[in-house]
């Protein structure tokens, strides 16, 4: 069995979670205003924070089941997490950077790995460099090398491409999507943007005050909800 099914209810902080919904092998998009749970949601899924009642299943997996008493604990979810400010260390190489998401990989292989990645990714020659010497784009890059670098079963990014210019975003969406189709894992990509939501996702979920309002296909017309949450 392949893809991700996510069933969460929360309440935290006055704020209530209420969504199902399930996808393929593919690329999703949580698409809806900013504090709509876009973000927690990603957040549950990689264990980072608990729902109150909840179930999810990935690759046929299950991840979590309040009812069965089963959370996994993050490390052993295989899940590679990109986050908004992409979480890169500052005192450390762009090599030791994604070689950083292998920890618990036999050094041959996390170096082998850590070299493949960052060919396929364009950072040839800058592996000795540290982040605040790349360029943005070359961030985004090493970030995505090294949540890819276990071979995760699913891939979720919380509105990575957010402060890049428009071109640059288009390159690294279409990064993405050939990451999805040669790794053949769910991704699940935040954002508010409509035109990104539009231009990248397989499917759209559209997220409004804690509610999962509909899944529909990419194809289908993309706009904001009518009141912000």
């Amino acid at each position: 069995m392949s893809g991700l099914a996510v069933s969460l209810r929360a309440r935290l902080a006055g704020f209530e979670l209420d969504v199902d919904w399930e996808i393929g092998d593919e690329l999703a998009v949580l698409f809806g205003p900013s504090g709509a749970g876009k973000s927690l949601t990603l957040r549950m899924i990689a264990g980072l924070t608990r729902p109150g009642r909840g179930r999810i299943v990935a690759g046929g997996r299950v991840l979590l089941d309040t009812a069965a008493g089963i959370d996994l604990p993050p490390q052993q979810r295989s899940v590679g997490f990109v986050f908004q400010d992409l979480a890169l260390f500052p005192h450390m190489s762009v090599e030791e950077n994604v070689g950083y998401g292998g920890h618990g990989l036999p050094a041959g292989e996390r170096g082998e790995r850590a070299a493949s990645l960052i060919r396929r990714f364009g950072l040839d020659g800058l592996q000795r460099r540290r982040p605040g010497e790349i360029s943005g784009g070359q961030r985004q890059r090493v970030a995505l090398a090294r949540a890819m670098l276990r071979r995760p079963s699913l891939l979720l990014l919380d509105e990575p491409f957010s402060a890049l210019d428009l071109p640059l975003r288009r390159e690294l969406g279409w990064l993405l999507r050939e990451i999805q189709r040669t790794e053949a894992v769910p991704v699940v990509l935040v954002t508010h943007d409509p035109d990104e939501a539009r231009a990248l996702a397989h499917r759209v979920i559209h997220y409004d005050h804690g509610n999962a309002l509909t899944t529909d296909p990419a194809s289908r017309r993309v706009t904001m909800p009518a009141v912000a949450g």
